[in-house]
């Protein structure tokens, strides 16, 4: 982790004024949360969403090298198996919701101009597209349940993760508990109230599957424990 030098503290005064304008900006709805976990304090409520803000923005770029690593390992291994559009190859066995994700990825390509390529699909496809296919496969296009375990797993997808020995389960329940924290920040929700430091440590370890050096590199250049270290009275210092 990089130092994240000295800071001064920010003299923002949070008036009446300015917490009525700021309630309204987020509505009151949003801030309902943290009210009510600050106990019915509004300034208290408005510091805890700052730091809450903080934190997010820290685990944004863990979590997209992390995603990033993911995607590229498990393309590499399925075009290994499956040539590299594989995702267009119907004997990877893909469901109906994976085919319709990948119909979506190319239509947003082709609407914006970019060829759709495999460079191009890989990183038009979702986090949770890949976690999905980590999944047991759901339904068949025609008919029948598609068997990931088969077509995706034991086809070489367990290749992305060298360094350790996992099940298909095993490698997928982290990375979907992980899927739903980043889409919870993706959406500004609150995630003060998650055990923060799990999901951290929760992070590094499956990155550390695909690549030790990936995790290293996250962990060098991650925020993510200073951020953690700081009250809420302190999150104007990194927001």
């Amino acid at each position: 982790m990089g130092d994240p030098g000295t800071v001064v503290k920010n003299a923002f005064s949070y008036t009446d004024a300015i917490i009525n304008a700021l309630e309204t900006s987020l509505s009151p709805e949003r801030m309902a949360t943290y009210v009510g976990h600050a106990g019915g304090d509004r300034e208290k409520a408005v510091r805890l969403y700052s730091w809450n803000t903080a934190v997010s923005a820290a685990f944004y770029g863990p979590l997209q090298g992390l995603e990033v690593a993911l995607r590229n390992a498990m393309h590499r291994e399925l075009a290994a198996r499956y040539g590299t559009d594989w995702y267009d190859n119907p004997a990877a066995g893909l469901d109906a919701g994976t085919l319709s994700r990948i119909s979506a990825a190319r239509a947003d390509l082709r609407r914006d101009g970019y060829p759709d390529d495999p460079p191009h699909m890989v990183a038009a496809l979702s986090f949770g597209f890949w976690v999905a296919l980590l999944g047991p496969g759901g339904r068949l296009p025609g008919y029948g349940k598609a068997n990931y375990d088969m077509t995706i797993w034991r086809a070489g997808v367990f290749r992305a993760f060298p360094h350790a020995r996992l099940s298909r389960k095993a490698a997928h329940t982290p990375l979907d508990y992980l899927r739903t924290f980043r889409n919870r920040i993706a959406h500004h929700e609150p995630i003060f109230d998650r055990h923060l430091v799990a999901d951290y440590a929760s992070l590094l370890q499956v990155a550390g599957w695909i690549s030790a050096e990936t995790r290293a590199w996250i962990e060098h250049h991650s925020r993510v424990p200073a951020v953690l270290a700081l009250s809420p009275d302190d999150a104007s210092l990194l927001f």
